[in-house]
């Protein structure tokens, strides 16, 4: 695909480079061992990847114009871009919102306030459930072009991304779960304090921080990308 050129730079990472960290991400959100933290740091790693495009976007060298071909291919991404920003802006409000719910989680515990405990942790559950719902509504396929390489690698990460969140959700969904939830009936047993609960829920707050701050920098890093072709496009 054919660019305006903007800096006579060259890029701090190659393309085979950025293609072999979208598939060790990819290779990471399969495996059986995925954890929150390892979701958050592939948020981060992301966000770095779409900086590492857009460096290697500026810097091709320009034939003047997009084809029509072209422009349609790269409308068409931005379209999609601008779906995953929206993604990764509810994610963060999920995320905030979270994070209050198992913080006033840890209050009540503290307190033994059972009725408040079980209402938190349905509030909880039904929260996920509709982050869950609702990213699964923002997930489109990757159309592969070999054409252009750089709209098929920004679809890939595009694809990863919603990877990373539909995997966020399955796992938050798995960490307060009802009835089998062992923090229930330990939590008001007299003889059992509830230190390791509370630093379980305390565990589970700073996960999800994380995850709070992984998205807002991919979502960043996404407006960032956004604006250069934008500015592409209109040139």
């Amino acid at each position: 695909m054919a660019f305006h050129q903007r800096s006579i730079s060259l890029p701090s990472r190659p393309l085979s480079h950025i293609e072999e960290e979208l598939h060790s991400i990819e290779a990471c959100i399969s495996s059986p061992s995925l954890t929150i933290q390892t979701i958050s740091d592939g948020l981060r790693r992301l966000g770095d990847i779409y900086s590492s495009i857009e460096e290697i976007i500026v810097c091709l060298p320009s034939n003047q114009a997009c084809t029509s071909q072209q422009r349609k291919l790269l409308d068409g991404e931005m379209e999609c871009c601008l779906e995953l920003l929206d993604l990764c802006n509810a994610m963060s409000e999920f995320f905030t919102e979270l994070k209050a719910i198992v913080q006033d989680l840890q209050v009540s515990l503290r307190k033994r306030d059972d009725a408040v405990v079980q209402a938190k942790i349905q509030l909880y559950i039904r929260l996920v459930k509709k982050a869950k719902k609702y990213s699964k509504k923002t997930v489109k396929k990757v159309v592969s072009n070999k054409d252009s390489n750089m709209v098929k690698l920004l679809s890939e990460a595009r694809e990863i991304a919603n990877s990373l969140v539909e995997s966020t959700m399955h796992l938050l969904s798995k960490q307060i779960e009802m009835p089998k939830l062992t923090l229930i009936s330990k939590a008001f047993q007299k003889k059992n304090p509830v230190i390791c609960n509370e630093e379980q829920l305390q565990a589970l707050e700073c996960c999800i921080g994380d995850l709070e701050a992984g998205a807002g920098f991919l979502f960043r890093r996404l407006v960032q990308i956004r604006v250069t072709l934008l500015n592409i496009l209109c040139s």
